[in-house]
């Protein structure tokens, strides 16, 4: 069992079982296997949180797959690159639909087929650890990702300080990859990462803290109900400091994952490949993967902050979704899915338009212009709720919007 994700779920399953609040992930999962309840809660639990780890891994394979497929088609658009689109695309007469949708598991057999190669003066351990402390650091983030009302592996009570807290494990993992590597080109890349992050984490805090001023929690179910109703009813809009909040956090977030223009740790036409110059086979693809599901993570992490959730905007179907059961999961599930995807894309659209800036470039946005805009949304967010009380869309009163 991985202690990192453990934790947080064995807490949840306690409180779970003491009977407070909805059933979670892994009570949910208790009722709908036969026989469950009559295994003692030693074996039960840790099979339970064996199952859940399963199926979000599970989650995170299955979206990779499709999320490169799809940057794929998005660059080829974009930039009229027709790419490899040839490996399995389905023929209907003349016309190709999904064309290349088989590529990603001819470059994954292709990858199971390279030769693991460690460097001779590299550092054996570090090296070998990196890729999956790199993982780790993402899969910990979808610990506390709701995925429908009662869809989330792990409801804490300090869910939001807990994404901000493990967020920067990916950043351990990549600087102990390039400094294990033994490559200047790799430790250069080292240098920037950390950089970088530490200094987007302060502006992604304090888009974090103005949410928080509103919502009144930390808890991510509790952020995603303060939002139930009608569209206005999204933290996005609750007044103009939370819009500037939400623009933010996308760039601030933008520059965690080192997406362009902010993929300095990586930039190809300085430092060859970056962190994972040295890196090969199947411990360069786990770099490749985690980036992927670190788009989505903190895409996921965006929709439930701002946009609502697992909620759709529409107060009816909403009032539905709040009672819970399998039909409103599965709705609730493909609410927040949408979101998070529309933003993976936005992602991908970005990269394949803007050039890369330079590092003296990313520290000034940093310092510069997010530090203060955040600093001025969390003042004026909190003035406007204390000075206009409970009111969504600016000036309307909120119950106008709740179901």
């Amino acid at each position: 069992m991985i202690p990192i994700f453990a934790a947080p779920l064995a807490q949840a399953a306690a409180a779970g079982s003491a009977g407070g609040g909805a059933p979670g992930m892994a009570e949910l999962l208790a009722r709908a296997i036969p026989g469950a309840g009559q295994l003692p809660a030693s074996v039960l639990w840790p099979a339970l949180i064996l199952l859940v780890s399963v199926i979000v891994v599970g989650f995170i394979t299955i979206f990779d797959l499709f999320a490169v497929w799809l940057e794929r088609k998005v660059a080829a658009r974009i930039q009229c690159r027709l790419g490899p689109m040839e490996v399995g695309p389905i023929r209907v007469g003349t016309r190709t639909f999904v064309g290349g949708v088989l590529q990603t598991i001819a470059d994954g057999i292709k990858l199971l087929a390279k030769e693991d190669v460690i460097p001779r003066a590299a550092d054996r351990a570090l090296y070998i650890v990196g890729p999956i402390v790199v993982f780790l650091g993402i899969f910990a983030v979808f610990v506390v990702i709701p995925f429908g009302p009662q869809l989330i592996p792990a409801d804490l009570d300090v869910g939001l300080f807990y994404i901000a807290a493990v967020g920067s494990l990916e950043a351990i993992g990549v600087m102990m990859s390039g400094w294990a590597s033994n490559n200047k080109w790799s430790l250069f890349a080292t240098m920037r990462t950390a950089t970088q992050v530490v200094a987007y984490e302060i502006p992604l805090g304090l888009s974090f803290v103005t949410a928080i001023a509103l919502a009144g929690t930390f808890r991510m179910t509790e952020i995603c109900d303060v939002q139930a109703g009608w569209l206005p009813n999204w933290l996005v809009f609750a007044n103009p400091f939370t819009g500037i909040a939400f623009v933010i956090y996308f760039i601030a977030a933008l520059a965690q994952v080192k997406r362009a223009p902010f993929d300095l740790p990586e930039a190809e036409s300085e430092l060859v490949s970056g962190y994972h110059t040295e890196y090969s086979g199947m411990r360069f693809s786990i770099f490749f993967l985690s980036e992927y599901a670190a788009m989505y993570a903190v895409s996921a992490v965006a929709a439930v902050v701002f946009l609502g959730g697992y909620y759709t905007g529409i107060a009816p179907l909403d009032a539905w979704i709040q009672k819970g059961g399998v039909p409103q999961n599965v709705v609730g599930l493909l609410a927040i899915a949408g979101k998070s995807v529309f933003l993976v894309f936005v992602q991908m659209w970005l990269r394949w338009t803007l050039p890369r800036i330079r590092l003296d470039q990313v520290m000034h946005l940093c310092w510069k212009v997010l530090l203060p805009f955040g600093i001025a949304c969390v003042i004026g967010a909190s003035a406007w709720h204390i000075a206009l009380g409970e009111r969504a869309l600016w000036f309307l009163p909120r119950a106008w919007f709740t179901p």
